[in-house]
């Protein structure tokens, strides 16, 4: 006679694989899930270096960003791509577009330049100037920045990192600041970001920043995304910054974070600057133009604002000055993108 077999509770053989394999089932598809829907929030950005000592940013292969070290007196990102594909940066002067204005021609891509450091200028270059012996003294005064090496280079996953040391000099090539740049490339469902965080060391000897309209970090957006290409000629776009002032009213006014965003190519998209909390003079003053310039110039006081006290700031032989800012180009317009919730987020990271 066989005797029934007994088991406790809880331990019954037939009772575990269902147990067991219906949530192991359920973690393998959440993990699937997870996994894919990671891979499609994020594009892989890739470097790659240039034989002029440039770089090339791509997002799942395709264009973001080039640095670019060789086409003028001072290194520039050139161009830069939104997250839909579509340029956010002016061909000009780069390239003649037609169509495009063509003002400005030191107005390239982001670049940072300054009017006036110990007197000597970066933010121009010489064909600014033209033949005008007007301007003769002006031009006497063209410094640059000169991209000496890149301390990182470096490229995971959903970001890449370019770390370049720059060397202003003044026009005989004598040195007199340094810079670090740091730029953080990272790309997201729906938008691309370009971190720019700029150290200033007054390695050579005591510096001197004027106070000037024309310095800070700029990008010259597109020309069918200005408010006004030219006189009584309408573009597409709109700025509005964090106290809520917009177009003409938003420019040499203090905010934490600014919006220029338009139609380019059948597409509403556009781009922000993040001020960081951190920064040089937070909140930093708004360079910004109806007619597409697009720039966080902490530097201009009085200059942009006849009430201010002069901006001048002086560095000690070894004294340091930092800029942090981030570009978030994005789809439709500053509420669509998120941008106050962006800035919040931002202004907690260390």
């Amino acid at each position: 006679m066989q005797h029934e077999k007994h088991t406790k509770p809880g331990k019954d053989p037939a009772a575990r694989p269902f147990r067991v394999a219906l949530p192991f089932s359920i973690m393998k598809t959440a993990l699937f899930l997870s996994l894919t829907l990671a891979a499609a929030a994020h594009a892989e950005v890739t470097l790659e270096k240039t034989p002029t000592g440039g770089a090339i940013v791509k997002a799942d292969g395709k264009p973001f960003a080039e640095y670019i070290v060789d086409q003028a007196n001072k290194p520039y990102l050139a161009p830069v791509f939104g997250p839909t594909g579509v340029q956010m940066t002016r061909n000009y002067p780069m390239k003649e577009v037609d169509g495009e204005q063509h003002d400005h021609p030191h107005h390239r891509g982001i670049c940072f330049g300054h009017e006036g450091i110990n007197g000597w200028e970066s933010w121009s270059e010489r064909a600014t100037y033209g033949d005008n012996p007007k301007t003769a003294e002006r031009v006497a005064k063209l410094g640059g920045e000169r991209h000496r090496a890149f301390a990182k280079f470096e490229a995971s996953g959903s970001s890449a990192t370019l770390v370049a040391i720059i060397d202003y000099v003044a026009p005989d090539g004598t040195k007199y600041l340094e810079e670090e740049r740091t730029m953080i490339f990272s790309a997201g469902k729906d938008t691309r970001t370009i971190d720019m965080n700029q150290t200033f060391t007054a390695t050579e000897g005591p510096v001197n920043f004027e106070d000037k309209k024309d310095a800070g970090l700029s990008i010259r957006v597109p020309t069918e995304m200005a408010v006004e290409i030219e006189k009584n000629k309408k573009g597409t776009g709109h700025i509005i910054n964090s106290e809520g002032q917009t177009d003409v009213d938003a420019w040499g006014k203090r905010a934490k974070w600014c919006d220029y965003h338009g139609t380019v190519g059948g597409e509403h998209v556009g781009v922000a600057m993040l001020n960081h909390p951190s920064s040089f003079r937070h909140p930093t003053p708004w360079h910004v133009r109806t007619y597409g310039l697009f720039t966080a110039n902490a530097f201009g006081t009085k200059s942009l604002d006849k009430a201010a006290e002069d901006g001048a700031y002086d560095l000690k032989k070894g004294g340091q000055l930092h800029l942090r800012h981030r570009f978030i180009f994005h789809k439709g317009d500053e509420k669509q993108a998120k941008i106050a919730q962006a800035f919040e987020a931002y202004a907690k990271e260390k």
